[in-house]
């Protein structure tokens, strides 16, 4: 059953990196929950702050830049913005796990893919190398590496583009964590693969009971897995709720300019592909009022002066100053 409690909750998650040309506020004020046995898709463009959201709840944000200190990561009640780098490795690798988004960058080429696995174990687990080999063994055995026996003495060099994702799936299981975060690990996969791994997401999330953050650019994916999904635009959230619901019935325009970018097999093949104009705008200078104001075909005068506050609807959250069209809509109060 799952719990009502939420696993992790962001609160206000704010990530800063300064550059010669000013300061890069990357996220700026993100609010998202993951639950216990859910996956939560985070989508958006390149640029819209999707990593750096996950490695900041993963504490991989390192000198010079910083979370701020008003920033809250409460992973089971723990806020995580508080802990010391000590405290950040015995949950890092252990009870949080990140798959990272190229598999090639991810492993060492000059280790076995069995010993980088052994590594995490011994070093979380205390436990013997035979039996962390053994463990490893099992683990490739889980995520469907064909005959792991022999391929736990394997080079990254050696393994497909698959298989090597799935050595760093095996590794981000090894200490079976309460919470995984995939960072685009379908990227460069051909479809046949994706399917594999995304099939295996949700298989090790149904077995193990992990909550999930699934980022991503493609709202296929999205609708296949996910079962709550954040859209995510300039450092910010957008809108936010349970994936049926934001997919049937988008209420911010980024959202709805995003579905309607996917190609369908009723599409005319005559009539160009729609798309979104523009590009996002830097971390560096986001625009005074809404960040999409630029791009945006619904925008009023409003939208370039005021960000939009959060509201609810019956689909969820999503900040905007287009009123939708029938439906009661309340501002959300900060606590």
């Amino acid at each position: 059953m799952t719990s009502v409690v939420p696993l992790l909750e962001v609160r206000n998650l704010r990530t800063n990196f300064p550059t010669r040309d000013g300061l890069a506020r990357a996220v700026d004020g993100v609010d998202l929950t993951i639950r216990e046995g859910r996956i939560l898709g985070v989508v958006g463009e390149s640029g819209s702050g999707k990593s750096v959201t996950g490695a900041s709840i993963m504490g991989l944000i390192q000198r010079p830049g910083w979370v701020d200190p008003d920033s809250h990561i409460l992973f089971k009640g723990r806020d995580l913005v508080k802990l010391s780098e000590k405290e950040w490795r015995e949950i890092r690798g252990n009870e949080i796990a990140m798959v990272f988004q190229e598999p090639m960058t991810s492993l060492n080429p000059v280790f076995s893919v069995g010993d980088q696995i052994i590594e995490n174990l011994r070093l979380h687990r205390r436990i013997s190398k035979s039996d962390a080999r053994a463990r490893a063994i099992e683990l490739m055995t889980m995520v469907g590496i064909p005959s792991p026996e022999t391929r736990v003495d394997s080079y990254p060099h050696e393994l497909s583009g698959g298989m090597r994702q799935r050595i760093v799936i095996a590794m981000a299981l090894t200490c079976d964590p309460s919470l995984l975060i995939a960072d685009e690990p379908t990227t460069a996969l051909d479809v046949t693969i994706q399917a594999q791994i995304l099939d295996l997401v949700v298989r090790l999330k149904d077995e193990l009971g992990m909550g999930v953050m699934f980022i991503t650019h493609d709202l296929g994916v999205v609708a296949e897995i996910c079962d709550d999904v954040a859209v995510m635009y300039g450092g910010k959230i957008v809108e936010s709720g349970p994936v049926a619901s934001i997919l049937a019935n988008p209420q911010h325009p980024y959202t709805r300019g995003l579905l309607a970018c996917i190609p369908r097999l009723n599409t005319d093949p005559t009539v160009r592909l729609s798309t979104i104009a523009g590009t996002v705008p830097s971390p560096k200078a986001w625009p005074q009022g809404c960040r999409f104001e630029n791009r945006c075909p619904v925008a009023m005068a409003k939208c370039s002066r005021e960000a939009p506050p959060k509201v609810v609807s019956p689909q969820g959250h999503f900040s905007c100053w287009i009123p939708d069209q029938g439906t009661m809509r309340e501002q959300v109060t900060d606590d």
